[in-house]
This record gives C-alpha cells, structure tokens and sequence, in this order.
C-alpha cells in the first residue's frame, strides 16, 4: 500500500530531485501517522509566486504571495455513491508549493532551499492528513508532527 503522489510542474525549473525529497518526506510523515496500510494519493503542483498569489486571491480572497496552498479532498460527499468491489485509494488532495517564495524563505530563516522545501512538504501533508494551526493547540500539535519527521530523516536547520 502506501501513498500515490502525482507531480505536477508548472514552472521552468527542473524539479526531478524535488519530487524525490519531496516523496521521502510524505512517506515518512505517512509511517509516522499510521496509514502505511491504506492506499492514498495526492498530487503537489509546483508553480511560480504569481500562480500562487492568483490561487490564494481566488480561494482564500488573500490577494499576496504565500508559500503552500492545500486543497484537502473529503473521501465521500454527502449523496456520494460509493463504488464497491473495487479497492479504491483514498483521495488526500492537492499541495500547491511556490518554488521562488521556498527560496526566499530559506535564505531569510537561514537553511537550505531542501529544508524549507522538506518543512512545506510535511506541512501541506499534514493539512491533507486533517491537522491545523488556526488555534494555538492545534498549532503545537502539528509544529511538533512537522519536526517529529523532519528530525526522523535528520532534516535540521
């Protein structure tokens, strides 16, 4: 089993060795959340800052440049048929990652371009998995998931 991760590249960079860390990184966060044992797929789209800042002025009506956008899929809709018979993977989402605002971010806090881009994996994962930080609970919870694997795959700042 395990997870079904689609890439997608929206921009001109070569981003081959970005989906390979960017595997390692949803795989373990998958193993570290216990669903090892269940099919699921989701796809991270890498784009430029004006990609995002379009996508977070249309779905989010915050009209700036971010970092990571997530679009969590619910497995069945209300009214949804559900196909039987047929072991079907379970639909996490979409993680949006702007390739030159993970650049300038790793160069202000002071790590490595695959340290931020490692963090945003893990926190796009995350938010599919269902996890949050709107409240300072919450916040403390998947801060501590994000570092837990970042830390497992020796991923410091």
């Amino acid at each position: 089993m395990g997870v079904d991760i689609q890439f997608y590249n929206q921009t001109s960079e070569s981003v081959e060795t970005y989906e390979a860390m960017i595997t390692t990184v949803v795989n373990e966060t998958i193993k570290q959340e216990n669903l090892t044992n269940e099919m699921l797929e989701c796809s991270f789209i890498f784009v430029d800052n004006e990609q995002i800042r379009e996508i977070n002025a249309n779905y989010r009506q915050k009209d700036a440049v971010t970092d990571v956008i997530t679009f969590a899929i619910e497995d069945e809709m209300p009214g949804e048929i559900k196909i039987q018979g047929i072991p079907m993977p379970r639909m996490l989402g979409d993680v949006f990652i702007s390739l030159p605002r993970t650049r300038e971010q790793a160069e202000r806090y002071g790590h490595s371009f695959e340290r931020e881009l490692s963090f945003l994996a893990v926190h796009g994962c995350l938010h599919l998995l269902g996890y949050d930080h709107i409240e300072p609970e919450e916040e403390k919870i998947m801060f501590g998931k994000q570092e837990d694997v970042l830390n497992a795959l020796g991923i410091r700042r």
